[in-house]
């Protein structure tokens, strides 16, 4: 019985079967192949089923065919979803037909047919949505501009040099420059340098790259092209408009396409400019443009891991390399020290990125990419620590030989310091580079007799510490280009008090100890006791009453005439000479007058209190006794100014 209902299922299939075949050969004309399913279907009650046997694979895939050629070259609109749906009818025939064909070895025309109109239809398909894709990625991309680009992110701090920089600079290269500041208080003449560190990211930064009702629909078309084996097609055509706008969005940033030549044939102030342009667009660039791109792919390209990875790389590698470059060029570019806090910045915003850039690119499409910025990274900081070396053999062989007037603060006092100032805000990464070499035992005797011997010092306080003791010896050499050794000393006294004020009012003081500053101001204080002794001592001298007899001899007058006149010219001088010396640190000004009061006033009061009277009835007594007490400590008020001054021009105080 069983073997009987086995035979009549198979003769049932047969009959559908021929039913079927049947069919298919009226499939030229739609009128009748209606008729005979209705015939067929009438005739036997078995065959009423066949149109969903055969009316279903072929009915659909005609409708969608309509829909796919019935498109011309304009947009989709507002069919779009009619048309991917059609996509969507059109590749799953193509698949249930390339399965059938793998499996079944007959040759059947029919089948070949409706495969061969199948995949025709898919290609005319595919050529039709890289259209609209092509068109909908530049429709909607977001137009950036400076101020969105800039928009997510806030300035960073900047350090003002109280000297101009640039023109102090150049005593490096014209070993006679000198800088005249114009002002009274050492504070600069008003033409400030500042190292702009430019701006830094705040917080999460987001900006939409393409607009956001757009991105359902490529990602709808990006679904079915990578369906239908036509990712590649997809990629290279995202690719091509995304990297046009990256292109662009650098040429706002002011990142120009340049070779490694043109790069090292630019002057420093116009490169100046192009570093810092570029390592804003570097911050701009990874924390915006890149994470932007990377959040585009994952919701464009979802369907397919792979093409999401390559898209990304593919759009975003020309624009990385063009950064890259230019980093190159100036890792490898020739090195002066003015360069170093520029490097240091670039540096620092590699160090910052190279995470990102291995969060970015995961793959192996990516590795390239990655790589390329490490070496970038590695030679930025070997030209740090190459110009850091260049400048401390600037400072080493810094050689000027002329004598500044009036014993002012040397240029290179003042762009050393500056220039160490800055260099302290770059401490972590200083120590990183700098061979960790350098401890208490390279340093010299002077040098731990500076410090705690307790500290423990980094690379870069180190290296810190030994440069400022090569501009003190420097500053000891110089100070023996004057022949005046009051002057001498008043020229220690203005730069070693410069030097100590640097450090003591900016992060030196921490790398450098309290210890550091007292033993320097005591040193200054030992100065100040010389010119003491050096610029008064032959006054001081004329104020003795060694040799002055007692009574109104005229042996006697002739020596306190004699007295009063010598120290009358010596004040004269002094006054003269020293009205023209400039001490720019009001503070020590000040207690140089003081000190000069305490010194000279009390012993001129005594001798003229004890001697003065013995010529008050003499002829000309005033061509001796010309000063009063009072004169003098006014006169004194006029030191250190700067300024030509003639005790014969100006009104006597005293009066």
């Amino acid at each position: 019985m069983a073997a009987a209902a086995a035979t009549t299922i198979e003769g049932q299939d047969r009959v559908l079967a021929t039913a079927q075949q049947i069919v298919k050969s009226l499939n030229v004309n739609n009128k009748a192949t209606e008729d005979m399913i209705l015939i067929l279907s009438s005739f036997d009650n078995r065959l009423s089923n066949i149109t969903d046997l055969i009316g279903d694979e072929e009915s659909g895939f005609t409708s969608a065919e309509k829909v796919i050629l019935r498109q011309d070259s304009a947009n989709l609109g507002d069919d779009t979803d009619e048309y991917l749906s059609a996509v969507d009818a059109i590749i799953k025939l193509t698949e249930t037909l390339n399965i059938e064909s793998s499996h079944n070895n007959n040759n059947n025309t029919e089948k070949i047919d409706i495969i061969d109109r199948a995949e025709n239809a898919l290609q005319l398909a595919m050529s039709k949505l890289e259209d609209e894709f092509l068109h909908l990625l530049i429709k909607s991309s977001v137009s950036l501009d400076i101020d969105m680009l800039y928009g997510s992110i806030r300035r960073g701090p900047s350090f003002e040099i109280d000297d101009d920089f640039e023109s102090v600079s150049s005593s490096y290269r014209d070993r006679d420059a000198v800088v005249d500041d114009n002002d009274g208080d050492g504070n600069g003449s008003g033409s400030a340098y500042f190292h702009d560190r430019g701006l830094s990211l705040g917080g999460d930064v987001y900006v939409d790259l393409i607009h956001t009702d757009a991105t359902r629909e490529l990602k709808a078309i990006a679904d079915r092209m990578i369906k239908a084996g036509y990712e590649k097609e997809c990629c290279q055509v995202y690719s091509n408009v995304r990297r046009d706008v990256l292109d662009e969005c650098l040429s706002i940033l002011g990142v120009e396409r340049l070779s490694i030549e043109e790069v090292q044939r630019i002057e420093w102030k116009v490169l100046d400019e192009k570093m810092k342009k570029w390592i804003q667009a570097v911050k701009i660039v990874v924390k915006v443009l890149l994470y932007g791109e990377k959040r585009l792919c994952e919701q464009v390209f979802s369907e397919s891991e792979m093409i999401k990875e390559i898209s990304f790389v593919e759009t975003t590698k020309g624009c990385v390399m063009q950064m890259l470059n230019f980093g190159e060029a100036v890792a490898i570019g020739v090195r002066s020290s003015e360069k170093l806090f520029r490097i240091l910045d670039m540096y620092d915003v590699v160090a910052d990125a190279v995470s990102d850039f291995e969060m970015l690119y995961t793959d192996e499409a990516g590795e390239l990419v990655c790589e390329e910025v490490k070496v970038v990274f590695n030679g930025l900081g070997e030209a740090a620590i190459g110009t850091f070396v260049e400048f401390e053999n600037d400072v080493k062989g810094e050689n000027s030989r002329r004598a500044l007037q009036g014993g002012e603060i040397h240029p290179v006092t003042r762009y050393v310091m500056n220039y160490l100032k800055l260099l302290v805000d770059y401490s972590d990464s200083l120590n990183t580079l700098l061979p960790n070499s350098q401890d208490h035992r390279d340093l010299s005797s002077k040098e731990l007799d500076d410090i705690d011997s307790g500290d423990t010092m980094s690379p870069i306080s180190c290296r810190l510490l030994s440069l400022i003791t090569s501009l003190e010896a420097n500053l000891e050499e110089k100070s023996r280009l004057y022949d005046d050794n009051a002057l001498r000393y008043i020229f220690l006294m203005n730069n070693i008090l410069y030097i100590v004020q640097k450090v003591k009012d900016s992060e030196l003081r921490n790398l450098l100890g309290d210890r550091w500053i007292r033993k320097h101001r005591g040193q200054i204080r030992q100065w100040h006791t010389s010119y003491l002794r050096s610029a008064w001592g032959k006054a001081l001298m004329c104020l003795k009453d060694d040799g002055i007899g007692v009574g109104s001899s005229s042996a006697s007058k002739l020596v306190l005439k004699d007295r009063f006149k010598n120290f009358n010219a010596c004040f004269e001088e002094i006054y003269r000479v020293q009205s023209l010396w400039r001490v720019p640190d009001g503070q020590l000004r000040e207690e140089l007058r003081i000190s000069i009061s305490e010194k000279v006033l009390p012993a001129y009061r005594a001798f003229v209190g004890r001697f003065g009277s013995q010529l008050d009835s003499g002829r000309h007594a005033g061509r001796y006794v010309k000063y009063t007490p009072d004169d003098l400590e006014n006169y004194l008020s006029d030191l250190f100014e700067g300024r030509p001054a003639v005790l014969n021009n100006i009104k006597r105080k005293g009066t």
